[in-house]
């Protein structure tokens, strides 16, 4: 008897635990430095921008590491005060549904709020920081041009230069998803200057591979909120951006059909055998 109800207690933690975990990782590879953008917590004197590129998860997953490349322009890496991650769905998900019409579109921008979040200032992300370059140049950019429509078609803000960094960010409490389809958005506060975010070429080169859909970069700041406007369409014009990041951790993948065939099966069993034994 002893031994039949540890076999079941056995099969049971086994059918519990229905995923094995496998390594992520997904990257839209090096900087292209076709654009930087803007993205930043709000502070004294300076509203919040926030600008957002994609990925899809198949399977339940949690991210517990993510890098970003951008520039520090008028800074230095002594001015960096603090480093926020947030994770957003894609509308119409956490959003008001007719939206504002404020914006040529919503279709496949971030959702209204976000949906996680993480930030240095309260010890839920650590970070370090990599100099990559001295002084790199994007060859155009977005920072305070964010507009409603009819205004919203800048062309950019022209060329901006500054010291190249990379940051490496870990979630000290992982960041959990399922699967789905998400935008990932890194801000940086600094105490001078501005934090502007790499573009990353597009379709993805070097990095994980070309996804489907992969959607462009979005941004919005404090006053466009809770509208998005496309960095490249909408903005720019007549092209479309990825941002340079990557965001890693563990999948959880279902066991095989057979197993659980399997397993069910065992359990069938032992459950029978033990309602007969009660019986007589």
């Amino acid at each position: 008897m002893q031994t039949k109800f540890i076999s079941i207690l056995a099969i049971s933690t086994l059918f519990a635990a229905n995923a094995h975990a496998d390594a992520f990782s997904f990257s839209t590879g090096d900087p292209d430095f076709r654009i930087a953008t803007g993205s930043r917590p709000g502070s004294t004197g300076k509203i919040e921008i926030e600008s957002a590129d994609d990925f899809v998860l198949t399977q339940n997953t949690q991210l517990n590491h993510a890098t970003f490349t951008g520039l520090l322009a008028g800074a230095t890496l002594s001015d960096i005060a603090n480093v926020n991650v947030e994770i957003y769905r894609v509308f119409g998900k956490d959003s008001v549904n007719p939206p504002s019409g404020r914006v040529p579109t919503r279709v496949n921008s971030p959702s209204d709020i976000a949906f996680e979040s993480r930030e240095s200032a309260n010890n839920s992300l650590s970070y370090s920081v990599t100099l990559l370059s001295a002084n790199a140049t994007a060859a155009n950019s977005v920072l305070n041009g964010i507009h409603p429509i009819p205004n919203q078609t800048t062309g950019g803000e022209g060329a901006v230069s500054g010291q190249e960094v990379k940051f490496d960010v870990d979630f000290s409490n992982a960041i959990s998803l399922a699967a789905d389809h998400y935008f990932f958005i890194p801000q940086v506060e600094l105490n001078n200057g501005n934090f502007l975010w790499l573009s990353a070429a597009k379709p993805i080169v070097g990095g994980s591979g070309p996804f489907t859909p992969d959607l462009q970069s979005w941004i919005r700041d404090e006053n466009l909120d809770p509208d998005w406007l496309r960095i490249g369409t909408d903005i720019v014009g007549g092209t479309a951006f990825n941002q340079a990041f990557s965001v890693s951790g563990v999948s959880a993948v279902p066991l095989p059909a057979a197993t659980w065939l399997f397993l069910s099966g065992m359990l069938g069993v032992m459950g029978l055998g033990k309602r007969r034994k009660a019986a007589a």
